[in-house]
C-alpha cells in the first residue's frame, strides 16, 4: 500500500500525522485532534508437531519474541484449532503420523490464505524444500534447530505483521486527517475539489454537482452546506427518482387544506422546511418539465406557492442539485429546460470517478476497515498483498460506494485479523480486469473489459426481464425496479426500448 513507503517505525510518525492536520482544508469551524496509534494484539503462532519436546522448545522461544502460541500434536487437531481461531503464522512438521506436512500446508493456504507457514523437518531434502516453497511456505527449517536462525525468522515475521497492522492504522489516521466534511482523498484531483468547495461555499447559493453513481455527490452537497454560512440551519434532501410524478409539486412547494382530494390538512413543502438552510435535489434529471418551470421561478425570485393557495411565500434557501447524467445532452433532447440548466449551472462541480484517483484507494480502504472493525468488534489489522493488488486493479464501476460495500462484505467474511484475496474473490470473480494500478486509467472509461457486459446493457436487459415478468405493466415494473414511473419511461427512452418492451395490450392479445 502507499503508506508502506513511509518510515512508520521511527520517531517521525506523530510529526507526519500532525503535518496533515495543518495542511488539509478545514470544514466549517470544527476543531481536529490528532488520533493516537492503537496497541496491536500479539500475533498468534500455531505449532504442529508430533514430538512434545519440539512443541515446548518452539513455544518457549516464540513467546519470548512476542507471539501467543497454540501447540497441536496432529494435523486434524491443528485444523480444528485454525477453524476456532485463525493463526497469523503456522510452523508444521513435514512428517506426522496422521498427515503429511505438505498436505497440511495446502489446507492451511486454502482455509486461511493470510496465514504464513514455516515447514520444519529432520529429513531435509531438496525436492521437499522446492515443493514447500511452490505451495506457499515462507521458510523451510531443519531439525535440530539453529536457534539463532529460528529466532531471526520469528522476529522478522512478527515485525512484518506489526508493520502491516501499523500501515493500515497509519493510512486510516491519514485518511481522517485528509477528511473534508466527510469526504476523503489525498490525490491532487480531490485536494483541488476540497479547495474549490471551500472557496465557493461561503458565496454559492445555487450549485450543480455531476458525477458517476457512487462518487459521493450527496457528501459533496453536505460539504458545501457545512463549509458555508448555513451550516447551523437545516439540510433537507429529496431524491427526485423516487417521487411519484403527481407528488413532485406538493413535495417541493406544499399544499393547503382542500387543494385536492385527500388534502385533509395543509402541508409545507421542502423549500419551506429548508428555510435558511440548504435543499439538496438528488437526481435532478428526473424532475418533470412541469415542475421544472416552478423550480426555476423559486430559484429566480425566491418565492414558492403552495398548491391551492394564491399567496406567494418568500424563502431563503440554497439549492444544490446533483445528477449522474449529461444535462447538456438532456437539454438537447428536450427532456430538461435550458433556462433551468443555465440557472443551476452557476457553480458546476464534477466529481472524479475512483479509477481516476487510485492513489486514494489505500486510505479509503483503511478508513472503511477501521469503521467495520469498530462496528463488528473484530481485531482487523490489514490486507494481504494479493488483496491489496485486487483492490488497486479493480474497475470500480460503482466507485467509492462499491469499494465501501466490498470492504464491508470482506470484513464480515474474514475469520482472522487480515483480509485476504479469499474474502474478495466472491466479489470480483475468477477473472479480474487488468487495469493500471496507479494514477489515471490508461483505458477510456467507456471501454468495457473484454467478455464483460457494459452496465447500460445489463440495465437494459434487466428492465426488459422485469417488464416480461409483470406482463408489460409499467406501474408494476416501476415498483419492482424501485423507481418512479416517470424514471422508468426515461430509461425506456434512453435504451430505445419503445419497440421491444412488452405492453399490457399486446400481452392480452397474445393470450
Amino acid at each position: 500500500m502507499v503508506a508502506a513507503d513511509l518510515c512508520i517505525l521511527d520517531g517521525t510518525l506523530d510529526a507526519f500525522i500532525a503535518a496533515f492536520a495543518t495542511l488539509r482544508p478545514h470544514c466549517g469551524s470544527g476543531s481536529h485532534t490528532t488520533p493516537v496509534m492503537r496497541t496491536q494484539p500479539r500475533p498468534l503462532l500455531l505449532v504442529v508437531d508430533d514430538e512434545q519436546p519440539v512443541l515446548r522448545v518452539v513455544e518457549r522461544l516464540a513467546a519470548k519474541v512476542g507471539f501467543d502460541v497454540v501447540t497441536c500434536g496432529s494435523g486434524s487437531e491443528a485444523m480444528r484449532a485454525l477453524l476456532r481461531k485463525p493463526a497469523d503464522l503456522a510452523m508444521l512438521d513435514l512428517r506426522m503420523p496422521d498427515v503429511n506436512g505438505l498436505d497440511l500446508l495446502r489446507q492451511i493456504r486454502s482455509t486461511v490464505p493470510s496465514c504464513e507457514v514455516i515447514l520444519m523437518t529432520a529429513h531435509a531434502a531438496v525436492d521437499s524444500a522446492v515443493e514447500a516453497i511452490k505451495r506457499g511456505a515462507r521458510e523451510y527449517l531443519t531439525k535440530p534447530f539453529d536457534f539463532d536462525r529460528l529466532r531471526e525468522v520469528l522476529v522478522e515475521i512478527r515485525e512484518e505483521l506489526e508493520r502491516r497492522a501499523q500501515v493500515v492504522e497509519l493510512e486510516s489516521q491519514v485518511a481522517r486527517q485528509l477528511e473534508f466534511c466527510g469526504m476523503m482523498g489525498r490525490s491532487p484531483v480531490m485536494q483541488e475539489l476540497f479547495s474549490l468547495i471551500q472557496r465557493l461555499a461561503p458565496h454559492a447559493k445555487v450549485v450543480l454537482i455531476s458525477g458517476e453513481t457512487g462518487t459521493g455527490k450527496e457528501l459533496a452537497a453536505r460539504a458545501f452546506h457545512q463549509a458555508g454560512p448555513r451550516r447551523t440551519r437545516p439540510f433537507v434532501t429529496i431524491n427526485c427518482s423516487t417521487v411519484v410524478d403527481t407528488l413532485f409539486e406538493t413535495e417541493l412547494f406544499g399544499h393547503v387544506r382542500g387543494a385536492f382530494t385527500g388534502a385533509v390538512e395543509s402541508k409545507q413543502g421542502l423549500f419551506e422546511a429548508a428555510q435558511g438552510g440548504t435543499l439538496f435535489l438528488d437526481e435532478i434529471g428526473e424532475l418533470p418539465l412541469s415542475v421544472q418551470a416552478k423550480l426555476l421561478r423559486a430559484l429566480e425570485y425566491g418565492e414558492v406557492q403552495r398548491i391551492g393557495s394564491l399567496q406567494l411565500k418568500k424563502v431563503d434557501v440554497a439549492v444544490i442539485a446533483a445528477t449522474n447524467r449529461d444535462v447538456r445532452a438532456e437539454v438537447a433532447a428536450g427532456r430538461f429546460r435550458d433556462d433551468l440548466f443555465y440557472r443551476l449551472n452557476v457553480v458546476d462541480v464534477t466529481l472524479p470517478p475512483l479509477r481516476d484517483r487510485r492513489e486514494d484507494i489505500p486510505y479509503l480502504t483503511a478508513a472503511f476497515m477501521r469503521d467495520c472493525a469498530g462496528r463488528m468488534r473484530k481485531p482487523l489489522n490489514g490486507l494481504t498483498h494479493a488483496a491489496e493488488r485486487l483492490l488497486l486493479n479493480a474497475r470500480w464501476d460503482g466507485n467509492v460506494r462499491e469499494l465501501k460495500n466490498v470492504i464491508e462484505r470482506a470484513c464480515m467474511l474474514v475469520e482472522g485479523t487480515t483480509v485476504s484475496e479469499r474474502e474478495l474473490a466472491g466479489v470480483f470473480g475468477p477473472d479480474l480486469p487488468a487495469t493500471p494500478a496507479r494514477g489515471r486509467s490508461a483505458e477510456p472509461a467507456g471501454r468495457a473489459t473484454e467478455g464483460a457486459a457494459p452496465l447500460d446493457e445489463i440495465e437494459r436487459e434487466h428492465i426488459l426481464e422485469v417488464l416480461r415478468q409483470v406482463k408489460g405493466n409499467r406501474m408494476k415494473a416501476a415498483k419492482v425496479l424501485g423507481i418512479s414511473r416517470r424514471a422508468l419511461y426515461r430509461r425506456l427512452e434512453r435504451h430505445q426500448l419503445g419497440g421491444e418492451a412488452p405492453r399490457p395490450s399486446s400481452v392480452r392479445k397474445s393470450s
